[in-house]
């Protein structure tokens, strides 16, 4: 399996949001749209593309320190 994160220093998630944000027009929190821009598709289309290619994405993030979205898929080599 090949295994890429990218993290950031934002304004983090909060754990009760983890799986909801990978869903078709959710964010953790629509006063952050407003703020941040956004419609929620990003995350969504991300995690159907991962599985498209038989891998899977999550998320390990803090409030106020920021998030890293880890995904793995099959390495080209093993199929």
């Amino acid at each position: 399996m090949l295994e890429i994160s990218v993290s950031d220093n934002g304004i983090g998630i909060p754990k009760n949001k983890h799986e909801e944000i990978f869903e078709t027009f959710k964010q953790a929190d629509s006063s952050t749209a407003r703020s941040y821009g956004g419609t929620g598709l990003g995350l969504a289309i991300v995690k159907q593309y991962v599985e498209m290619h038989g891998g899977n994405i999550r998320v390990e993030s803090e409030e106020g320190v920021g998030s890293t979205f880890t995904f793995t898929i099959p390495n080209s080599d093993s199929r």
